[in-house]
């Protein structure tokens, strides 16, 4: 009962793998930063910081879509392969996924930073930022992918697998072609045997 029981877990764990690594993949190349409307500077009017907050490339964190790729790929390798094979990409997605994590823990103090450097390069001092949603999208995705990576690690061995008819072939000598039978050998092919000197009926 508990062995059917994992091996009922196997499309929920792999669903939510991959939309937690989609989740994290598209979130990772948006905006996590942008400048408050309150953080005003003698030069410049909010207005402009409301366009340069919303399109700054300071506040992306494109490694966090570089590992969430890395763990969709894992994924998609878990669904056709068997035995140790498949439980060393589930490790390796793991591991991935928890890089993953780890580059959105950084990225909260990171993002802001970088920000505000860029203003200050134009002169701009003491600006506030803020998170945006993208952020705490990353966030869950990040989180929901270590949390089904790990439970491949540790369910793999009772999942489902394909069957092996559908393995690449070996290239192993192929059998002798059965012999034809006579019924189905052509009129000219009878004619040569009796040209011959053969009694094809024989």
């Amino acid at each position: 009962m508990a062995e059917r029981s994992r091996r009922r877990t196997f499309g929920p764990v792999v669903l939510l793998g991959l939309a937690a690594g989609t989740l994290t993949a598209v979130a990772g190349n948006k905006t996590w930063a942008t400048v408050d409307v309150s953080a005003r500077s003698t030069r410049l009017g909010a207005d402009w910081y409301m366009g340069f907050g919303g399109s700054v490339d300071a506040g992306k964190m494109p490694v966090t879509t570089a590992l969430a790729l890395v763990v969709l790929a894992a994924w998609g390798v878990v669904l056709v392969t068997r035995g140790r094979v498949r439980r060393g990409v589930a490790v390796l997605g793991a591991l991935a996924a928890i890089g993953t994590l780890a580059a959105v823990v950084v990225g909260w103090s990171q993002v802001g930073d970088s920000l505000r450097a860029d203003l200050s390069g134009v002169g701009v001092l003491h600006a506030s930022t803020s998170h945006t949603g993208w952020f705490w999208a990353a966030a869950v995705g990040a989180v929901l992918s270590v949390l089904s990576s790990v439970l491949a690690v540790l369910l793999t061995p009772q999942w489902p697998e394909m069957g092996s008819r559908y393995d690449a072939p070996t290239g192993g000598d192929d059998p002798a072609p059965p012999a034809t039978p006579l019924e189905e050998q052509t009129n000219i092919d009878l004619w040569k045997a009796m040209d011959e000197g053969h009694d094809p009926t024989a």
